[in-house]
């Protein structure tokens, strides 16, 4: 088990509201733009502390259809935890035979070209999102 918190994924109804009250309340910075995952029904922005992870994810659904937004008629917040796995497919495994869920086997992800995420679920309910390490900001 070789894993690293990258980032937490909050789930909001406007970014843009979200980051400047991240950026007065803790000092997070935005370092990226608005990314659009289509897969994953969503818009997503990274922020940051100190140009490092743990990054902060907000998240909002792309439309009324979107998977997201019964959870955001819930009121949003905390949505997922996200992994660096260097190992994906071991990881994969190895939480599939400790009881999660596979959500999602790993698929290309959008918001990091050339990496894979892979999503589960485990007794709690909260998704975790697993990341290939690889090159880039984030």
């Amino acid at each position: 088990m070789d894993l690293t918190l990258h980032h937490v994924g909050i789930l909001t109804a406007d970014i843009a509201q979200s980051a400047a009250q991240y950026a007065e309340r803790f000092g997070y910075r935005v370092c990226s733009e608005i990314i659009h995952d289509p897969a994953q029904t969503a818009r997503v922005q990274f922020l940051s502390l100190a140009d490092s992870a743990p990054f902060v994810e907000l998240v909002t659904p792309d439309g009324p259809k979107s998977k997201l937004s019964n959870a955001l008629k819930k009121g949003g917040g905390l949505n997922h935890l996200c992994y660096l796995a260097p190992a994906i497919e071991e990881e994969c495994r190895r939480m599939r035979e400790l009881g999660m869920l596979l959500l999602q086997s790993p698929v290309e992800a959008a918001a990091f070209p050339g990496r894979r995420i892979a999503w589960l679920m485990g007794r709690d309910g909260i998704p975790i999102e697993l990341l290939e390490p690889g090159q880039g900001a984030l």
